[in-house]
């Protein structure tokens, strides 16, 4: 993770640059402080597991995924869930549509359609349609894989309803922000959307209304 640009420091640096010449940031983090980093592995693994939790708690996510886990065992691969019967992944809580998405995820991984060490090298935009060639996976699944496993700086996952909600508190609107609006108020965060992200789930967690 040489690359990875949403570190405490990065995150930190980022929003002090911001607030120099924003004053909604530099009030933001005055309300809330600064958002904490957020470091998830790369690879498959992790993809699979955003399939798992889909339209799910927190908690159903878990056990889902402690089911599922199971069957392959620790660090297993898209060849091994490839031996894995739909029966058994129906039994461990899988519906049907996901596990057309697991045997997607595999597929693409296989075939190097999604190239993990590849991935890393690629353009933002280069890495989303690589990401969203797997079925089920689409553009915010992409984005949450590029912000916090690839650490990448300029991201706004406009599709994020959190996101969308603490922006718009964040600047002071009175209803929440489209996705095409959030998009048009995040060009004056470059080069540091990402950051701006975390700042809004944070503030959208923490604070008052």
């Amino acid at each position: 993770m040489a690359n990875f640009a949403l570190r405490t420091d990065d995150i930190k640096t980022a929003l002090n640059t911001l607030a120099k010449t924003d004053t909604h940031v530099a009030a933001a983090v005055k309300l809330v402080g600064y958002p904490a980093e957020r470091i998830n592995d790369q690879g498959f693994t992790t993809l699979l597991r955003v399939i798992v939790g889909q339209q799910l708690s927190v908690k159903a996510a878990a056990t889902i995924w402690g089911r599922v886990d199971a069957l392959a065992g620790t660090a297993a691969g898209p060849d091994t869930y490839d031996q894995i019967s739909d029966e058994d992944l129906r039994a461990a809580g899988l519906s049907r549509q996901k596990i057309s998405y697991v045997r997607s995820l595999c597929q693409t991984v296989q075939d190097r359609t999604l190239d993990f060490a590849m991935l890393e090298r690629l353009s933002d935009d280069e890495a989303v349609k690589a990401i969203t060639a797997v079925k089920g996976l689409g553009v915010w699944s992409a984005h949450m894989y590029m912000m916090f496993s690839l650490g990448r700086a300029d991201i706004m996952p406009v599709g994020d309803l959190a996101v969308r909600v603490g922006i718009g508190r964040i600047i002071g609107m009175q209803d929440r922000p489209s996705e095409k609006q959030c998009d048009d108020i995040g060009k004056r965060w470059r080069p540091y959307r990402s950051v701006m992200a975390l700042l809004a789930w944070h503030y959208y967690s923490n604070a008052p209304l």
